[in-house]
């Protein structure tokens, strides 16, 4: 077995440092929840948070003081509301003060692709009679040298480190994602270091087709972390947590609710299996 195959506490305790640019990226499923609580135990800060879609586990990680500043385009509880974590360090500075660089869905898309291939900066038709580039100095207008057409150029990212959920890796710590696939390939491909949970280990990745494969020389650390989506879904393993999401509103709302519930159920568990325990979610035995 490849020694890129470690456990999760190993791989932050090695790849993410404080003051670094790390992206935890998924998009509807496979979201790295386990990998942002394993960031929060570790008690790192001061670090920059990309993601299009910050939902959850960026309340979590805002709100546990971990970020100083957060790079993204859509941030919410899908289908429940506002994150509330979010929303006190922009509105009143809690835990700590929040710098906020907001970017539209396909810029962002565009700024990890460029970042994935060795650009510095991303181009798009955009921003047409949005207020954005008033509010965000990296959206900036060029002319195109062919036509004269004036676009939006924003710089790539390529972040320190990029966390990643999949379904399986095999024993040499290639990785394969199915189902919806979003951003994760090139978060991977522009980042300095890259850890990738999964579902589980085989012999045999039985790719099905148009499946995205991560060869193991562009990651960092492979870890087996079952469940480490949850509550977000793992495409032919479990559902989505809708309850959880819901009860996370309320959970969140208070700051006292939301310290108690983080020291009792991540600080004061050691890894991704005793968080399930504690906050009672029963892990999936058969595939969704």
């Amino acid at each position: 077995m490849t020694a890129k195959i470690m456990p999760l506490a190993e791989a932050v305790a090695r790849h993410v440092k404080d003051g670094q640019t790390v992206a935890l990226e998924g998009f509807t499923h496979l979201i790295p929840f386990a990998a942002g609580h394993e960031v929060i135990r570790q008690a790192r800060k001061d670090l920059t948070l990309v993601r299009m879609t910050p939902d959850i586990i960026y309340d979590q990680m805002i709100g546990m003081g971990c970020a100083r500043a957060l790079v993204f385009s859509w941030g919410g509880n899908p289908g429940v509301g506002s994150i509330h974590r979010f929303r006190d360090a922009i509105e009143n500075g809690w835990p700590k003060p929040l710098a906020i660089q907001e970017h539209s869905h396909a810029d962002m898309a565009g700024r990890y692709q460029a970042g994935a291939s060795g650009l510095p900066f991303s181009v798009l038709r955009g921003y047409v009679g949005s207020d954005l580039p008033k509010h965000n100095p990296n959206i900036r207008s060029i002319e195109c040298p062919f036509t004269g057409e004036r676009l939006a150029a924003t710089p790539a990212i390529n972040p320190d480190v990029t966390v990643i959920h999949a379904q399986k890796a095999d024993r040499k710590g290639n990785v394969l994602i199915h189902g919806i696939v979003g951003i994760q390939k090139e978060a991977v491909l522009a980042a300095r270091a890259a850890i990738v949970t999964v579902e589980e280990i085989v012999d045999d990745l039985a790719a099905p087709m148009n499946a995205c494969l991560i060869p193991h020389w562009v990651l960092s650390a492979v870890c087996h972390v079952p469940m480490g989506a949850h509550p977000s879904y793992a495409h032919g393993y479990y559902g989505r947590d809708n309850a959880f999401c819901k009860a996370w509103d309320g959970i969140s709302k208070e700051r006292e609710t939301f310290l108690a519930w983080m020291q009792k159920h991540v600080m004061g568990t050691k890894d991704h299996a005793e968080f399930l325990r504690s906050a009672g979610i029963a892990m999936e035995t058969a595939r969704a």
